[in-house]
């Protein structure tokens, strides 16, 4: 009997395996018919234009190309041409100069107005709940018509305001000052954007359970202590994440720079998004403006991997 018990085993382990294994496979097949409609719907709206793109990059494509479908192949000469553009690299290298300003802005903004939600006095979490919200809720022209109201060197509210609490003799010309002009441009998108990012935190702060806290504050920890090693590390998942969506819409910043500045004073202003809308849709160029947007997606793309590379951790709780 102890033989045959014996020579079960190994089958009972096998029958064990084969089940796990069919599990496997079926949790496999379900995530899959699962996430396949997001695939599907992020290919359509995001692999497809970036594909096309590229695509008309590689040919020369004018309006009347367009009209007749004559659009010869060029290869990668407008790659080339990118690179020897010193414009390009400038724009370039100010768009990435901006959008790091504006999402590490956005990000210390909205993480201490997510604590400030997070608070228990009810006043204070009520108000800023409500108050957060407003930035979101203007449109993206709105918002810079709105800035362009309020530092308007002539009957600007902002110069009014200093003016008459005797801060400054004369008007400030904001938009004349490529630095002053490029820090409007970047405080007017942060203020629109920010909620973004404190409601974010807010929820993950509110997914955070109180007895780490408990525990740490019977270990002696003081409130530095517990927000520089327990709410910062649990708050990676959610930082990377915000980094990534918010670093791709600040590199293609583009609505403010219409509506405050329109590019000026000079050039100072212009983004690797206004770039490409020059090129395609004033000089009509449109090979040369597609293959500006196609290495501003690639960028975007090699920034994302980097942030979940290094940035993103699981964390359990």
């Amino acid at each position: 009997m102890l033989d045959a018990a014996s020579q079960n085993v190994p089958q009972q382990r096998s029958k064990r395996r084969w089940r796990v294994s069919r599990q496997a496979i079926g949790s496999a097949q379900l995530a899959f018919w699962m996430n396949l409609p997001t695939v599907v719907i992020v290919a359509l709206v995001i692999g497809y234009p970036i594909g096309y793109a590229f695509w008309l990059a590689l040919h020369e494509v004018t309006i009347r190309g367009l009209r007749t479908g004559e659009i010869p192949y060029k290869g990668f000469e407008n790659f080339e041409a990118l690179w020897r553009d010193e414009l390009f690299l400038e724009t370039l290298q100010r768009t990435l100069l901006m959008a790091g300003a504006s999402v590490i802005s956005m990000l210390v903004i909205g993480l201490f107005m997510a604590i400030a939600m997070n608070q228990k006095q009810v006043f204070i979490s009520r108000f800023t709940r409500i108050f957060v919200l407003l930035p979101w809720a203007i449109p993206p022209i709105a918002n810079g018509l709105m800035w362009s109201f309020i530092f308007n060197s002539r009957y600007g509210h902002l110069n009014a305001v200093l003016f008459s609490l005797g801060l400054t003799d004369n008007f400030i010309r904001f938009f004349s000052d490529a630095t002053t002009a490029q820090a409007v441009v970047v405080w007017a998108y942060v203020w629109r954007v920010v909620p973004f990012s404190a409601l974010l935190f807010y929820a993950a702060l509110q997914g955070i359970p109180r007895d780490i806290y408990e525990a740490a504050e019977v270990d002696g920890a003081n409130d530095l202590h517990k927000f520089l090693f327990i709410t910062l590390p649990l708050l990676r998942p959610v930082i990377a994440v915000i980094l990534v969506l918010r670093t791709a819409f600040a590199i293609m910043i583009f609505e403010e720079v219409f509506a405050l500045t329109n590019g000026g004073p000079g050039n100072s202003t212009w983004t690797a998004a206004w770039y490409s809308y020059w090129q395609s849709f004033r000089l009509f160029d449109l090979d040369y403006g597609a293959a500006s947007a196609f290495v501003l997606a690639v960028i975007i793309a090699i920034l994302a991997i980097f942030y979940v590379r290094f940035i993103y951790r699981s964390v359990e709780y």
